[in-house]
């Protein structure tokens, strides 16, 4: 038998996914694969919409052919006194079977491996342990809120883990290369447990771009190879020369370059003084007051066009609050410079609202009615419906359609509200509730034709000289991406139109993640 140790979390989805297709596209069989997972949730019901339980069966093993017990995933519904047990017999039935031949990973913001959280030993075993803050503030926007976010889990000992005979650890995105950083080329240290991969024989990070970006090797690459000066690397060595050294750009001297290791750079453009106004300029030509461009203006340096004056302006949001935590300051510039500002929510975002704030806005709709003598045995009914469900609700049901309607309509007086307060009208207000969103769920169906078309329609009506969407690619499945990769799809489709001539798409940063 081949012995696998996987993960959960978003990481390891598109996996999931490619596995998934060789068994239905290229045979590939699971007939003789026993699986342990390395964590559970504690406490926690098998059939949760968090459960980690559900989350395999979801994405892997309802879709191959691997026999029900042959895989493992630690209980989350043990009593206290039945965990030490447990967790003695899941190593030994891992040791039974010769150890795990392909260990895979994911890393926490704090580096942990399973819920190995900061601290954990290199010789740590099975066994319930606290999750960390950081780790449990990561996971609270799949619990509706840190109060509802488990404080402990079952974990498998990083003991375990470096046994393994391969190791692959998985990183997307760049909120996690400052960590990927520590772990790779940091001292081996139990605050970050994933930096005992340093001392594994065979185990491999893969990461994307972003997630590498930290690296020396991706970061200063003219510290381990002869590079070529480009002019994207220049800029990227002098700006972050001048952060490092906490100087001024202009204020950068030749000892500086030598001592940082870019003499190079200096014999091949320097001296430094020409170097850091060349920099400094180019820099200088990125700030702008003016979004929309400046009219009456030379533009030639300019990041936008003077022309036209007043532009036809399309921001995309994700969900309905993204354009103004993310750009709001932008935002209120282009509507206050007089531009012609439109907003396109493209979710209904209603999977944030409290069940209680849904049954409030209920309950309001029949006061109202009683108040103002309304007969209506429909709007009664939907909340009686409502009620009964969200009194009763287990954690492993998904929203009725009413409720999540009712959570949707919350968002969408929110969005109003901010649009009206910037000064739009109400024709400049669009709502998408793009479908792959629709499913009462985190887990989102992937982007169809349908999500494209409607977004492609709404660009076609408004034909903007400008687009604004948000660039938040740190989860590569998430709400964010999935928007962003339906606008990308729509304007690639649009291109040969004539009035795509004049549009220029520009990416606004996601809350959590400002620019560097």
């Amino acid at each position: 038998p081949c012995i696998l140790g996987l993960a959960t979390g978003s990481s390891p989805k598109g996996l999931y996914a490619e596995l998934v297709r060789l068994h239905k596209e290229e045979g590939l069989s699971f007939k003789n694969v026993i699986s342990f997972n390395l964590d559970e949730y504690y406490p926690m019901e098998p059939n949760s919409i968090n459960s980690y339980v559900r989350f395999m069966k979801e994405l892997l093993f309802d879709h191959v052919d691997i026999l029900p017990e042959n895989y493992h995933v630690p209980d989350g519904l043990l009593t206290k006194e039945q965990i030490a047990d447990y967790c003695h017999d899941y190593e030994a039935k891992i040791e039974a079977l010769g150890g795990i031949d392909l260990q895979i990973l994911g890393i926490g913001g704090n580096g942990h491996i399973g819920f190995n959280e900061s601290g954990s030993l290199q010789n740590s075993k099975t066994r319930l342990v606290a999750l960390d803050h950081i780790t449990r503030v990561a996971a609270s926007k799949d619990f509706f809120g840190l109060s509802n976010t488990p404080r402990t889990a079952i974990t498998l000992g990083v003991k375990k883990i470096m046994e393994a005979k391969q190791v692959i650890l998985m990183a997307w995105g760049e909120g996690k290369s400052n960590i990927v950083k520590k772990s790779v080329e940091d001292e081996v240290t139990n605050r970050v447990p994933a930096s005992f991969l340093q001392e594994h024989n065979n185990a491999v990070f893969v990461l994307d771009k972003e997630a590498s970006s930290k690296l020396t090797r991706i970061n200063k690459p003219w510290l381990v190879e002869q590079v070529e000066w480009t002019d994207k690397l220049v800029r990227k060595a002098v700006l972050g020369l001048a952060l490092q050294l906490k100087k001024p750009i202009l204020m950068l001297t030749d000892a500086d370059y030598i001592e940082n290791g870019m003499s190079d750079l200096l014999a091949d453009s320097g001296p430094a003084y020409d170097i850091n106004i060349k920099i400094f300029n180019k820099l200088q030509n990125t700030i702008t007051g003016w979004p929309g461009g400046k009219p009456n203006a030379e533009d030639a340096n300019r990041p936008e066009r003077a022309e036209p004056a007043r532009k036809r302006v399309l921001i995309f949001s994700p969900h309905p609050d993204d354009d103004i935590i993310s750009m709001g300051g932008t935002f209120m510039r282009l509507q206050e410079q007089g531009h012609e500002v439109h907003v396109a929510y493209q979710t209904s975002g209603n999977i944030a609202v409290a069940d209680d704030e849904a049954l409030r806005f209920a309950r309001f709709v029949i006061d109202y009615n009683e108040k103002f003598g309304i007969k209506s045995a429909e709007a009664d009914d939907i909340y009686q419906k409502a009620a009964t469900f969200l009194t009763n609700k287990k954690n492993s049901e998904i929203d009725i359609p009413e409720v999540r309607y009712i959570k949707g309509l919350i968002r969408k007086g929110e969005a109003r509200a901010t649009s009206h307060f910037v000064g739009l009208n109400d024709d400049q207000i669009h709502f998408m509730e793009l479908p792959f969103y629709e499913t009462g769920t985190i887990e989102k169906k992937p982007i169809g034709q349908e999500d494209i078309q409607l977004t492609m329609d709404l660009i076609e009506k408004i034909k903007p000289h400008q687009i604004y969407a948000a660039g938040d690619l740190a989860d590569p499945h998430g709400t964010h991406k999935v928007c962003l990769d339906a606008i990308f799809e729509a304007v690639k489709a649009l291109k040969p139109k004539s009035f795509m001539d004049e549009c220029w798409l520009w990416l606004y940063r996601g809350a959590w993640q400002e620019w560097g």
